[in-house]
């Protein structure tokens, strides 16, 4: 007995003490979503904007990613979160790291701390990096760090591939900066103020492909030798010059941005490279003539490295073989730069817009002719998109100098279309006998923009053999388009714009274009649509401010079948013709600006704006049949109240009627009405039962 009861106090016992262990992991348990916290995915959670003050310490086991970025979050205390992979703690106003605030996370690779305020206490704060065995990617941008600070975080990494300095003060890049960061393969330090980069700074990073020095007060590159670089960022400093050391070493270079700086001299470009995209947009070329700029640029060259055995080729072919996006917009070129672009095999895209181009194609292609009759090379063989808008370009090499191009912006220039059928197209001249550009025979342009360059007369077949499928003529006052201007574009012509010319409707001369799916025709005076567009499967109509009083209902009939959206504001509409605007809303067709529209009713001899929305309660036009009942209870009417007149009349003069008399028989008699000559039966009426005999 004694026995059996002490083994039953052990059951008891074990039973209790399981019993308070389970309830104890279940209030520790797998911890659920922090409260505001969403959970993006099975390895993220997103605790962002919450106006936390410290990071979630009770997380899934499984969690990956945590993102506790833009709350109020000053000091992190020790995270215990060992599976983590990437934790975001940016935008938190951080100062301080504890030492041991990394400690245990082996598996962190990814790390952000963006907008905190890490150089305050950098000595001490640094030290929690040391437990950053694993990092890979570390974003350190906007943190104030100085030139000490950064060294101090950089110092205990040696893991790191991807570094983010952005936004910070640094002053200067040196070797020793980078002396633990052999692995890095991009580096952003763009918005600094960094105006010297040590001698030697990146040539222990091996593996470096992406540099981002953009935004910082370099003067100049006196000797580029980064052999594996990819791509690099120099825009927004103050760069005169870039040269490159002259060899025959072999770069990985493919896209390089020196727009926004002070360049005077087109850079020196590593002789073999894989250069696909070069960006100089906004800086000085230009100011200096081509001669003077080549020798002033080979006189540096020299000065910067004496010494060199044999002379450095500026230009040199191989250089630029293989580049295929070019920009030189907004500088101050005043001709094509034919002795820095004279080969080009694989451009594609080339950028000249605001410069002071009067002139493009023709003096390279005189100047590479053959003397002896062989045919002339092509200039640009693979260029197929040119950008010559805001110069001053009166004539134009297109055939000859671009025989594969199919995108031209020459908006606000200077270009006077010929008429077709020129016998000359490389110094086309008009009828009158000034210059012009011949388009009739580019017989791979698809895209063309003429808008705002003056054109006062459109003559016929002037696109005549050209591919167009968009066409903006628009921003050319007082345009005349002479009939057949735009012949064979029937087939091809998807968009066109001729808005902004202050055209009439005697100026405008269209085709009937059979795949037209836009036409801008704003901003002009026209006061009716052309009839040609009754066979256009028009899918979008711009008819803002014209002159038009009323849009014909027929004419609109056909293609509001297919149309999608009409403009129609800044019009003087009559409210009481507005019938059409039935028809476009019976067939679904968008009016964006319906509710800018107006129409002008006339009342009481005062015209006067009303919205043009509001024209069906204004002018609400009666169906025939209600106007017919309306008139035949009207004349109705009046019948009625003659009768009656009648009536009255003759009543006056009867002495003696009878009454009306109901009997039991239902029987209703008016006998007589007796006066003083005789006695004239007026009316009987009897009404019988049915069972009257």
């Amino acid at each position: 007995m004694v026995a059996a009861a002490f083994l039953c106090v052990l059951l008891a016992l074990w039973s209790g003490s399981r019993g308070d262990s389970s309830a104890f992991h279940k209030a520790r348990g797998t911890s659920s979503t922090p409260p505001g916290c969403v959970k993006v995915n099975l390895e993220k959670l997103s605790c962002s904007n919450l106006n936390l003050t410290s990071v979630p310490a009770r997380v899934e086991p499984g969690l990956r990613r945590l993102d506790v970025s833009n709350n109020r979050i000053r000091d992190t205390g020790v995270l215990d979160l060992r599976s983590l992979q990437e934790l975001d703690a940016s935008g938190n106003g951080l100062r301080f790291l504890h030492e041991g605030t990394f400690q245990g996370m082996f598996r962190l690779r990814t790390l952000i701390l963006a907008g905190n305020a890490l150089n305050e206490d950098a000595d001490s704060s640094s030290v929690a990096f040391w437990d950053l065995l694993g990092l890979h990617s570390l974003d350190m941008s906007s943190n104030g760090l100085n030139d000490s600070g950064a060294k101090l975080y950089l110092d205990k990494i040696y893991s790191l591939n991807h570094l983010k300095l952005a936004g910070n003060a640094l002053t200067k890049l040196t070797s020793s900066l980078f002396s633990r960061s052999h692995l890095l393969r991009s580096l952003d330090v763009e918005n600094n103020l960094i105006l010297d980069i040590e001698e030697g700074t990146f040539e222990a990073l091996k593996r470096l492909a992406w540099l981002n020095l953009a935004g910082n007060n370099l003067a100049c590159i006196c000797d580029f030798r980064l052999h594996g670089l990819k791509f690099l960022n120099l825009s927004r400093n103050s760069i005169e010059f870039f040269l490159t050391h002259y060899s025959n070493d072999s770069y990985q270079l493919e896209k390089l941005d020196l727009s926004y700086n002070s360049l005077l001299y087109f850079p020196m470009l590593p002789k073999i490279n894989k250069l696909r995209y070069l960006h100089l947009q906004n800086n000085k070329l230009g100011i200096l003539v081509p001669e003077r700029s080549i020798l002033e640029a080979s006189s540096l060259y020299e000065e910067i490295h004496y010494g060199t055995e044999g002379s450095y080729e500026m230009y040199s072919d191989q250089s630029l073989e293989l580049l295929a996006h070019l920009d030189l917009s907004n500088n101050q070129l005043t001709s094509f730069p034919s002795e820095t672009l004279s080969y080009l095999p694989s451009l594609e895209a080339l950028n000249m817009s605001s410069n002071c181009l009067h002139g493009f194609g023709h003096s390279a292609i005189q100047k590479n002719g053959s003397q002896s009759g062989a045919q002339k090379p092509e200039l640009l063989p693979s260029l197929r998109s040119l950008d010559l808008q805001r110069n001053q370009i009166r004539s134009l090499g297109l055939a000859e100098a671009l025989p594969e191009i199919e995108t031209l912006n020459l908006w606000s220039n200077l270009v006077n279309p010929c008429p077709g059928n020129q016998s000359e197209p490389l110094q086309p001249r008009n009828t009158s006998g000034a210059p012009c550009v011949s388009f009739s025979t580019v017989k791979t342009l698809r895209h063309l923009n003429l808008g705002e360059n003056g054109i006062k007369t459109l003559f016929p077949h002037t696109f005549q053999h050209t591919p167009l499928v968009s066409l903006d003529l628009s921003g050319n006052q007082a345009m005349t388009m002479v009939g057949g201007a735009l012949e064979g574009l029937q087939g091809t012509l998807e968009l066109l714009s001729i808005s902004g010319n202050e055209m009439q409707s005697s100026d405008l001369s269209l085709q009937c274009f059979g795949v037209l799916r836009r036409l801008d025709l704003a901003w002009n005076r026209l006061e009716v649509l052309p009839d040609s567009l009754g066979c256009s499967p028009l899918r979008e109509l711009d008819l803002r401010h014209n002159d038009f009083a009323l849009l014909d209902e027929h004419l609109l009939t056909w293609p509001a079948s297919r149309l999608e959206a009409v403009f129609v504001s800044g019009n003087a509409f009559n409210c009481c013709t507005a019938g059409w605007l039935e028809n476009l809303r019976g067939a679904k067709v968008r009016i964006p600006d319906l509710d800018e529209a107006t129409c002008f009713y006339s009342r009481n001899g005062a015209m006067s704006a009303r919205s043009l929305s509001d024209y069906y309660k204004l002018c609400h036009p009666r169906p025939k049949l209600v106007i017919t009942i309306v008139t035949l209870l009207t004349a109705s009417l009046v019948s009625l109240i003659i009768i009656i007149i009648l009536l009255l009349v003759k009543g006056g003069s009867c002495k003696k009627c009878s009454s009306l008399n109901l009997k039991s028989n239902k029987v209703a008699s008016i006998q007589y009405c007796n006066n003083e000559q005789s006695a004239v039966p007026v009316a009987k009426i009897n009404m019988y039962d049915s069972d009257h005999k």
